[in-house]
């Protein structure tokens, strides 16, 4: 399947800056917010009073990629908490009122598919419609989806995405469980802590990924993930990604790791990198919108944007490589726990040139 276009929001100015990769915001903190757009233009004012920030983000990605580009044959989104702060509301709704008049909006944003059901009604699609709620596979799952969903002839043009919101809630319990950083850094100290947690991101990725290709179109060539994976056995996997496409380890150009400043999750990125792909370019992408769980759908826009030759930034790499990038691995785990990896080609040449 190829990717046809692609929105973010995020922390970045990836949704007004086509060249946001050179134009990277310094952040500091505990919580890396997005930094939303003015919806006006895709939400009716109605509409925008009442949706949470995570629907606002998904909506005013993919409501913008269903009018430029017609309709779709499914609408798959992947979140591992949706608008949880909603979801909240509406919990704590029921205690205040005694389970009498509850406010509908609250209920209505309160479970994860809000986005894909909204987005649906918005543009009139009445086919596939699936949300994977999957914590730290919920993007990759949704790319899966639609993997199948092409090689069975049963697509042709579908909308996949992801979308994170920053809760207060979560938020307290990830940071009293010491998976926050304590000391304030910059995002470009991060990685270079050398202590333990890292900090909070957000965002919301939405693409059209189409069966057929175009000019200059970037293939998502495969998708595999592992769960609680044994010693050694991430090089294992990667090896065999690298067979089942008919690659050698020189031949992938670069690889997007997920690394976020906790000192001992980033050594197991290291360990698979050097392992396996030593004359590969490195690059980060994590210190520039923090750990959440569908933080590869930002991976993938920037991988999208590099593989069209846009320039990788000297803050973004880890380790240089050698010419163009038509090969790009992005290998990400969360909590150390559900690790995948996603395999980008480039189809055809491109006019400007990438590290």
């Amino acid at each position: 399947m190829y990717i046809y276009d692609a929105l973010v929001i995020s922390p970045q100015a990836t949704f007004s800056e086509p060249e946001w990769m050179q134009q990277l915001r310094v952040l500091e903190g505990l919580k890396y917010q997005a930094l939303e757009p003015d919806y006006s233009g895709s939400i009716k004012p109605a509409q925008l009073r009442r949706m949470g920030k995570a629907l606002r983000m998904g909506v005013g990605c993919g409501a913008v990629l269903l009018e430029n580009h017609g309709p779709v044959d499914g609408i798959l989104i992947g979140t591992s908490e949706g608008g949880l702060e909603g979801c909240i509301q509406f919990l704590n709704q029921i205690v205040d009122y005694d389970e009498g008049t509850l406010t509908p909006t609250n209920f209505i944003q309160s479970t994860p598919n809000a986005l894909a059901g909204q987005l649906a009604l918005m543009s009139g699609c009445t086919a596939y419609n699936v949300t994977h709620v999957n914590r730290g596979l919920s993007f990759e799952n949704a790319l899966i989806d639609a993997l199948m969903l092409f090689e069975e002839g049963k697509a042709g043009r579908l909308l996949v995405g992801s979308v994170e919101e920053i809760s207060a809630y979560n938020f307290n319990i990830e940071w009293a469980a010491g998976n926050y950083k304590e000391e304030v850094l910059s995002n470009g100290e991060l990685l270079n802590s050398g202590t333990r947690g890292t900090v909070a991101g957000e965002g919301a990725a939405l693409f059209i990924l189409d069966a057929e290709a175009h000019p200059g179109a970037v293939r998502v060539a495969d998708v595999l993930t592992r769960t609680a994976p044994e010693a050694g056995e991430m090089q294992h996997l990667c090896e065999q990604l690298l067979r089942r496409n008919g690659l050698e380890a020189g031949e992938v150009d670069a690889v997007l790791l997920g690394v976020n400043g906790d000192a001992e999750g980033d050594a197991g990125y290291y360990q698979v990198a050097e392992a396996c792909f030593s004359h590969s370019a490195w690059w980060a992408f994590k210190p520039w919108v923090g750990e959440y769980p569908t933080a590869t759908g930002f991976a993938l826009k920037m991988a999208f944007d590099a593989l069209q030759g846009k320039e990788v930034p000297d803050e973004m790499v880890l380790r240089k490589g050698q010419g163009l990038a038509q090969t790009v691995l992005i290998y990400n785990h969360y909590k150390n726990f559900q690790h995948s990896l996603i395999l980008l080609k480039r189809e055809g040449a491109v006019n400007e040139s990438s590290p």
